[in-house]
């Protein structure tokens, strides 16, 4: 890697992207905000009003006096202010004679990782700033392996405040010789090195006369010129987002054109049922059109009748995209409760949402060093690679491929908040080597042969609340009238299904989902399956009445106030808890999440074991699981 020639590189105008996105990422104190500043001054695109009322510079320096505070023309928050730093991603439209220009101001600090890379995730091109007189840090490969991880392979290195370590050549030199290591090991092959001083303006917008040595053109001109990859040289793709109809019998797909583009009369394949159909309008307000390109939102209609709903992906057959539930993917975390492989999670891929889960983290990023480290969870800010299994199969691309299809957010079923987001990465061959076998003797002709319907009775609450000792009672009763059934108890599950497993939220997620299965299975071999389990995640009980179908599970609480769990203490585990030799104890030093609306909600200070599994009996008396 060198510095940039002059006219290097430039494209032809024809060759150019009318817009070009871009980040600058750096240390704190680097200079970012005001490059920016001087940036959007220079260009001239600042409103006088906003200049006027910018507070004064109290840097030394010629190009200093006089000048407004450049960083203040763009950190916006109040918490910026206060602190000298930035701590959003503050977006920046402006625009020159030759481009369009949407710039985004990242954290430097790593606790911001997420809003980081928020900003690098829609990105062309990334501007990586260093300190002449630091030069090349951790927080450098921190930035430089996101922006990588991202897809962001266009690299700007901007040298700054190269007036105060004399605008010596040897320095710059030494720093773009070190960054060349960092470039080279995360495949960055596209970086040009600028040597300049944001805040005197050196070589940002006007050749600098300070540094003659360098022969490069200054970083407004090459923000202006540089080429980055286009996205019609991708496939043609179109994610439905909603389904056009009127009363004349009019059906058309609602959507936005991405990749190649797509004609009237084209051939295309609609995923995930892989029917074939042509293009036979391209409706718009404005009329019909022969041709749609990317970014274009508009209305397709098919000639053939093909079944289509929202979050299908109308695609070129000739280069459709993978088909799989399952896959591996960079995932960053962006949610203070952490992400524990096994929890159930929405995931937004494209138009469509699943049901998706972490089958299995392979390991987590320390992006200051490069290094893998094994995990079994994600906190805030972490970056992780990790299985992703789905309900069912999904239309996708490679990250590095197409950002737009091979993109998605992890969404929180209960409260729908954005817990993270990922990059896929390939899918796993498994994905493709399993179905599902289907045998002539299914459930129904199971419990048939039984008299019985199956159902889940799930049974929740704290360690001594009573849960398996009223789901011993429901099972007697049941026995007597000649049901079928099975108890999975939390202690006798753990002495050999789940003997692997230990208490951290970590292995409860992963206890639970295992328990969830099993009794799948047993209620599909048409048992009623009684399972007692403290159970103490919300998300973990959803999975289950998912997994189950909500009208066969009956969730349970099992409600008995931690002082009278304590007071019982048949087993002895609240002594040893409070003594502090029992780590991870439910209801300690481990969170219970009562259930919002279980089926049946027993205080047990109200009910007796005989008026708890009357209750119980009559629940399922009125669900026809029993007469």
């Amino acid at each position: 890697m060198a510095a940039a020639s002059a006219g290097t590189p430039a494209a032809r105008r024809g060759e150019q992207s009318d817009m070009l996105r871009f980040i600058t990422c750096g240390s704190v104190d680097d200079g970012k905000s005001t490059l920016i500043g001087r940036l959007l001054f220079d260009a001239k695109v600042i409103p006088e009003d906003h200049l006027a009322a910018a507070p004064r510079s109290d840097h030394a320096g010629p190009a200093a006096d006089g000048m407004p505070d450049l960083a203040q023309l763009i950190d916006g928050l109040q918490a910026e202010r206060e602190q000298g730093i930035t701590i959003d991603v503050g977006y920046r439209f402006f625009a020159t004679a030759q481009r369009r220009f949407i710039v985004a101001d990242t954290p430097g600090h790593e606790q911001y990782t997420r809003n980081m890379a928020t900003g690098a995730s829609t990105a062309d091109l990334a501007i990586i700033l260093v300190d002449a007189r630091k030069g090349v840090l951790r927080q450098t490969y921190r930035h430089s392996a996101i922006v990588a991880l991202m897809g962001v392979r266009t690299i700007v290195l901007a040298v700054n405040k190269m007036d105060l370590v004399g605008n010596a050549k040897g320095r710059f030199d030494e720093i773009v010789a070190a960054y060349g290591e960092i470039a080279d090991k995360l495949g960055l092959a596209s970086v040009t090195a600028i040597p300049l001083s944001a805040l005197q303006g050196d070589n940002v917008a006007i050749a600098s006369t300070a540094m003659p040595w360098y022969g490069g053109p200054t970083l407004l001109h090459h923000l202006e010129t540089v080429s980055t990859a286009s996205a019609t040289a991708q496939p043609f793709r179109f994610p439905v987002q909603w389904i056009n109809r009127d009363a004349s019998g009019f059906r058309g797909y609602a959507g936005t054109v991405l990749g190649a583009g797509v004609a009237a009369g084209e051939e295309i394949v609609v995923l995930p049922s892989g029917r074939r159909g042509h293009v036979d309008r391209i409706v718009t307000w404005e009329g019909d059109l022969l041709r749609a390109d990317a970014g274009q939102a508009v209305t397709l209609t098919l000639a053939e009748p093909i079944d289509i709903a929202r979050g299908d992906m109308i695609a070129s057959p000739q280069q459709s995209p993978i088909l799989a539930d399952q896959f591996a993917a960079h995932l960053v975390w962006m949610d203070e409760t952490p992400m524990l492989p096994g929890r159930p999670y929405l995931m937004q891929l494209g138009t469509a949402t699943v049901g998706a889960t972490v089958s299995e983290l392979k390991h987590v990023l320390d992006v200051e060093s490069g290094m893998q480290k094994a995990a079994k969870q994600l906190v805030l800010n972490d970056i992780g690679f990790a299985n992703f299994s789905l309900d069912r199969p999904m239309p996708f691309d490679a990250y590095e491929e197409n950002r737009e299809t091979g993109s998605f957010i992890l969404i929180d079923r209960l409260d729908n908040a954005t817990v993270g987001a990922g990059m896929i990465r390939f899918p796993l061959r498994r994905a493709s080597n399993l179905t599902w076998q289907d045998f002539t003797v299914d459930k129904k002709a199971r419990a048939a042969l039984k008299g019985q319907r199956p159902a889940v009775l799930w049974f929740t609450g704290l360690s001594g609340a009573g849960k398996s000792t009223i789901a011993d009672g429901v099972e007697r009763r049941l026995h007597a009238l000649g049901r079928h059934t099975y108890t999975l108890d939390g202690d006798n599950v753990r002495h050999g299904l789940n003997r692997d497993l230990g208490f951290t939220d970590a292995d409860r997620v992963e206890n639970i989902r295992r328990v969830v299965e099993t009794a799948r299975l047993f209620a599909d071999a048409g048992l009623i399956v009684l399972v007692s389990f403290i159970s103490p995640f919300r998300a973990e009980r959803q999975l289950a009445r998912d997994r189950v179908g909500a009208e066969e599970f009956l969730e349970i609480f099992v409600d008995t106030s931690l002082a009278e769990c304590e007071r019982r203490d048949p087993k002895g585990l609240y002594r040893k808890a409070r003594a502090g030799q029992l780590a991870n104890f439910t209801g300690i030093d481990s969170a219970y999440e009562p259930p919002a609306h279980p089926e049946l909600h027993l205080r047990t200070p109200d009910h007796s074991v005989e008026q708890a599994t009357d209750l119980i009996l009559d629940a399922l008396r009125r669900r026809g699981i029993i007469d």
